[in-house]
């Protein structure tokens, strides 16, 4: 088993980065760029990978209680993840995602998935900012 951690910082309130990150209709603008999920019956989604071209049946579910997601394949038990949200002081978040991979087939490796990691966490970061300055202005 392989497992993976990234976090980052962001300018914002805790709530307002948990909205946009758990924002189903708003996942691709923030995955991997080969990821794309189609949403199902919450909580099932298909989750399309382009490095293998495969559609796998998968879980995601969000708590906003606990400013969590959850997320992993149904029937393969290929890999699980996690992303949660906390609040760090003066409008100011942390978020942090974990990934599990279970089949070393479906691991991409590190470097890739701490790029691919590190490449979403920006791209929240950018979804968020977006967000936050739109509604100030």
């Amino acid at each position: 088993m392989a497992e993976y951690e990234r976090s980052r910082t962001m300018p914002a309130q805790p709530e307002q980065v948990f909205d946009q990150a758990a924002n189903v209709g708003r996942l691709d603008a923030w995955l991997p760029d080969a990821l794309h999920v189609d949403p199902g019956e919450p909580p099932a989604v298909t989750v399309h990978e382009d490095r293998s071209g495969q559609d796998m049946a998968a879980l995601l579910r969000s708590e906003p209680e606990q400013m969590r997601l959850e997320w992993g394949t149904r029937e393969q038990g290929s890999y699980t993840g996690w992303l949660q949200v906390a609040g760090i002081g003066s409008g100011v978040s942390e978020v942090t995602v974990h990934l599990s991979f279970f089949d070393k087939g479906h691991d991409p490796g590190e470097q890739a998935v701490c790029d691919a990691l590190d490449g979403s966490l920006r791209r929240l970061e950018e979804q968020v900012r977006l967000r936050v300055d739109n509604a100030g202005g």
